[in-house]
């Protein structure tokens, strides 16, 4: 495919029409990359309602904001968003796009990359431009999180990959005159092959928002068992934070997957990161290495992780954390 430079980022929607997070951090490495590439950063937007998420694509920096807004994408289906994204790669021709690994892109970028006959890489936590070719060097983990891969896409155009939320902060809104193209792709009801009957909001434990959290308080293998992961709840309800956990801890079966942080995890980005016994394995410091400040409570003062933390506490995780509850608690009075 002939392309011009431009780069993609695409823009997941809400039911509401507002932008889900992580578009809006995509557009953070996604203004460098179209520098070097030497075209425009584009956001497009798929959904109902989007006036939301248009506005939010042109305030974080896209310089052209394409929108495709009608019915039959109020929810997410496979068959309506690949018709659509792939009737606008066809006609604008970009050079690279890049989409959430979210559940819904992860099923829409291996869509959209087989029907345009072009290469993807899944699951990227680094992105840049390589430059001796030009080629996005697309870097994720691989053998099981135990090395990175920098993949490139040299011969098929776009060059398509999922990013995983949190890896990237988002900017700060601007004001930013960006051109907004209004495409009308309508899908008829016999393509789509799926129909979402109604929607269910899961609010048990396992509905983990790690990605959006501002505070984690995470436990490793230091916990010792399942119940050791009270007092860090203890601690996480008293902060309002999010529970996290080491892949030691979840292979354990302590705690569930859905709280797993790290490379074969996820990759956040909090305010505030509190690991508690927790020995800093690198696969563990590559999921929460973005974090703005982290705080090590190991008994281990040679461990890992102190070397990345910004304040470290040596002692044993069941006496500090307590402290730290019943403190944080008196704060709240």
């Amino acid at each position: 495919m002939n392309t011009n430079q431009d780069l993609w980022v695409f823009m997941e929607t809400n039911p509401d029409g507002t932008a889900k997070n992580v578009g809006i951090e995509l557009l953070t490495p996604g203004r460098s990359m179209a520098e070097k590439q030497g075209g425009r950063l584009v956001a497009v937007v798929i959904g109902y309602h989007t006036d939301a998420a248009v506005e939010a694509a042109a305030s974080h920096g896209a310089e052209q904001v394409i929108v495709v807004d009608a019915p039959e994408y109020e929810t997410y289906t496979t068959d309506a968003y690949t018709i659509a994204l792939c009737s606008l790669v066809k006609k604008y021709r970009p050079a690279s796009m890049l989409i959430g690994a979210t559940n819904h892109g992860r099923d829409l970028g291996p869509r959209v990359s087989c029907r345009l006959k072009t290469g993807l890489t899944a699951d990227c936590t680094a992105l840049d431009i390589d430059k001796e070719t030009g080629n996005v060097a697309w870097t994720r983990p691989a053998f099981g999180g135990n090395l990175m891969a920098t993949i490139l896409c040299p011969d098929h155009r776009p060059q398509i990959g999922t990013v995983r939320p949190g890896v990237f902060k988002k900017s700060e809104p601007m004001e930013n005159d960006a051109e907004i193209v209004r495409e009308d792709i309508r899908v008829e009801a016999k393509d789509i092959r799926t129909q979402v009957l109604e929607v269910i909001q899961d609010m048990d434990e396992e509905n983990v928002d790690l990605e959006g959290a501002e505070i984690i308080v995470s436990g490793g293998r230091g916990v010792g068992g399942p119940e050791g992961f009270e007092p860090v709840r203890a601690l996480a309800k008293a902060l309002g934070a999010t529970v996290g956990a080491s892949r030691a801890a979840v292979d354990s079966g302590w705690i569930s997957h859905a709280h797993q942080v790290g490379q074969t995890g996820k990759t956040v980005g909090p305010k505030l990161y509190i690991a508690c016994g927790i020995s800093g394995a690198i696969q563990h410091l590559a999921g929460m290495g973005g974090s703005d400040c982290i705080i090590a409570i190991n008994k281990d003062p040679d461990a890992p992780i102190f070397d990345v933390a910004d304040y470290g506490i040596v002692g044993d995780l069941f006496e500090v954390l307590p402290v730290f509850t019943e403190e944080f608690k008196k704060l709240k009075m």
